[in-house]
């Protein structure tokens, strides 16, 4: 794709992400005050997301939602609510967006192709989406079938912006991440500002932290796909992923996609804590609004999220309540976090709660075979290490606790007695400061996956892999925040407090972090890890690899893009993580069938129904007899054989298909009776 393309494609993502914050903007103010700004960004990507989908609910152009926000905006202009001096002050928040958003889209530069891993399904979601925006959208690899057996919400948002903005799916991909880093990079900022007195960055590297474990893949010097995996994979049949890994290895998936709106929630929960009693009401009703709108969002862009933030938004809120009381501050509505906010979030989002078709969690399990504890403290090590040195006071009070992490380890479950002890900790001293209330939330969560799992459908071995999975992402941003803010506060305690700046100080302070953004920027070619396994990088095309490495489909597939909405078209299925479903994942145009263990896992009790189909699909390759009925049957308006079709089955078509498409090697028929 001509790089023209990709470079107004950046320049129009970036100006509308800009747009939709400015007119968000003034009405957070009250009661964010100065850091209504960095907040504003993921709140308003949300609203439009949420003002998108009933667009498509109700039939209705997306693109109708920014002309929503521009109309806002105007009246927010003619009510002089932008003044150039409070503008001035908050470019440094603009400009810590643009830095991250600038790393992340030159990591995307060189590892750029949709060709791996969960690219496909990320991809196809967003390309789906971007094709045709309707509700439920159309589910590619299952046609006759929508998303709402999966938490679509995170695709839809930027499957929304691009096909609002006119942005092609393959570069939209690219994007995606940079913008998650940016709106998650610039929120943990602004929890630093509210927990911290200086070193507000310090959240920040909640993006670039690594377990132990990386630092002991990377004394062994093997390759750079060995470090990052085996990161990764280190408690047994089980995955815990981290930020870092999560960006450099660049699926936009569900898990990733909510990290942003887990920093937001974090962050008003920690704003609620502290700045409640001081609110006027109607900051108060913003203030829950918002909360109302990260924590519906929650169940649609990543479900596992909302099974901790519920109940942590019902804490904070008893919390809260309580604090009203004892400091008989005037508040009518003390319960509206603990009530009113998780009642407005499920409102927002009830007709989506309402189509969801998932397959769910079947129940609850037991964990009979703990983690290793050396397993455990190589993933979860840095945040123990914090948070036992910050409860020493308490365990030379109380030594006899130390029986505790003993005690387990006898029975078998030593890594939890790991957490268990500074988790013991932390609640007797009964501080409730915001870090240990974040660190108390974490260390529940990696103790609660030692003893319970969530039962699904990923069999006997990998039976709490999905448990783990999400649930360590989500206490390890908690742990990340609370840990990470200890730091700093004993960073502050041991020089002093907080700084009194000069105006030298203040201009050396500039210079120094435009210095650092230029290092970054300058060094990041020579120092990101090479991730693209071959296919090829220097772009923001995600699809251009497809030119070098399979130039026929390149054509074949540029080709079915371009057929009119309700084509279905025939593609060979070749099991998961394949190449095989490369058509339907990257145009977006719904196949029979794609992979069909994704299908069955999100489906639940479709596995006849895919098994069905897989032996469908050969048939209509391979039967001239049988093959016109099942391609009425399955509603095929294009046929696609290329290479990969030609590997897999003896093809031999029926009569009446129309050739449509012919290059190198790949021919796309149309099914005339269609």
């Amino acid at each position: 794709m001509e790089i023209w393309v990709q470079i107004a494609s950046v320049l129009i993502w970036l100006l509308f992400l800009k747009v939709i914050q400015m007119v968000v903007w003034p009405l957070l103010r009250e009661p964010f005050g100065d850091l209504a700004y960095p907040v504003s960004y993921p709140v308003a990507f949300l609203l439009f997301t949420l003002l998108t989908w009933y667009l498509g609910l109700a039939g209705l152009p997306v693109f109708a939602a920014l002309v929503l926000f521009l109309l806002v905006g105007a009246v927010l202009v003619f009510r002089k609510c932008y003044v150039p001096g409070e503008l001035k002050r908050q470019l440094h928040w603009d400009g810590l967006f643009l830095l991250l958003f600038a790393v992340m889209l030159e990591v995307r530069f060189f590892n750029p192709s949709i060709s791996y891993a969960e690219k496909f399904m990320d991809h196809t979601f967003l390309a789906s989406i971007i094709r045709n925006p309707v509700v439920s959208p159309l589910d590619p690899w299952f046609a006759s079938g929508t998303l709402d057996t999966y938490y679509y919400i995170g695709h839809w948002g930027f499957g929304a912006t691009a096909a609002t903005l006119g942005v092609p799916s393959q570069i939209a991909f690219n994007l995606v991440l940079p913008t998650v880093v940016a709106f998650t990079g610039i929120v943990l900022c602004a929890l630093g500002h509210l927990l911290l007195q200086r070193h507000h960055w310090l959240p920040v590297l909640t993006l670039v932290l690594v377990p132990p474990v990386f630092l002991v893949e990377l004394l062994s010097f093997g390759s750079v796909h060995d470090l990052f995996w085996n990161s990764t994979r280190v408690i047994a049949d089980t995955i815990t992923e981290y930020p870092l890994f999560s960006f450099v290895w660049g699926d936009p998936h569900a898990h990733v996609l909510a990290l942003f709106n887990q920093a937001l929630l974090l962050f008003l929960l920690a704003f609620a804590y502290l700045r409640w009693t001081g609110l006027s009401e109607r900051g108060r009703w913003v203030l829950v609004g918002a909360m109302a709108l990260s924590l519906g969002s929650m169940p649609g862009i990543n479900s596992w999220d909302v099974l901790v933030y519920a109940p942590v938004i019902l804490l904070f809120g008893v919390l809260i309540w309580q604090r009203v009381r004892r400091e008989g501050v005037v508040d009518p509505y003390p319960w509206r976090v603990l009530l009113v906010a998780p009642a407005v979030g499920v409102l927002l989002y009830l007709p989506y709660y309402l189509m969801m078709n998932s397959a769910g969690i079947e129940g609850i399990g037991f964990v009979t075979a703990s983690s290793d504890p050396v397993s455990y403290l190589l993933v979860f090590g840095f945040f123990l290490l914090v948070f036992w040195a910050s409860v020493l006071p308490e365990l030379r009070k109380r030594p006899l606790l130390l029986l505790i992490p003993v005690f387990l380890f006898l029975i078998g479950y030593g890594a939890a007695g790991l957490a268990v002890l500074p988790l013991v900790c932390l609640i007797l001293r009964r501080r409730n400061d915001v870090p240990d209330l974040f660190a108390i939330l974490g260390l529940l969560l990696i103790t609660f996956i030692e003893f319970v799992y969530l039962k699904d459908n990923m069999g006997e071995t990998w039976f709490r892999m999905n448990t783990v999975f999400k649930l360590s992402l989500v206490a390890w941003m908690m742990m990340s925040v609370a840990a990470l803010a200890m730091i700093g506060r004993w960073w502050e305690a041991r020089s002093g407090g907080a700084d009194v700046l000069t105006g030298v100080h203040q201009q050396r302070q500039k210079f120094a972090a435009v210095l650092v953004v230029v290092l970054v920027l300058v060094s990041l070619p020579f120092v990101i890890p090479d991730m693209s396994y071959g296919y090829g990088g220097k772009t923001l095309d995600g699809g251009a690899w497809l030119e070098t490495m399979h130039p026929s489909d390149a054509a074949g597939i540029a080709f079915v893009r371009t057929l009119p909405l309700g084509s279905v078209v025939l593609e060979a299925e070749g099991g998961d993580y394949t190449y095989f479903s490369r058509v339907s994942s990257l145009s977006g145009v719904p196949s029979v069938l794609g992979m069909p263990f994704h299908e069955i896992v999100w489906r639940g009790d479709a596995a006849d129904e895919v098994t069905a189909r897989m032996n469908d699909v050969r048939t209509m390759y391979e039967d001239p007899v049988r093959a016109p009925a099942l391609l009425a049957q399955y509603h095929v308006t294009h046929l696609y054989v290329g290479p990969s079709e030609r590997e897999r089955y003896a093809v031999n078509l029926p009569d009446g298909l129309m050739p449509v498409f012919e290059g190198d090697g790949v021919v796309v028929y149309q099914v005339c009776s269609a």
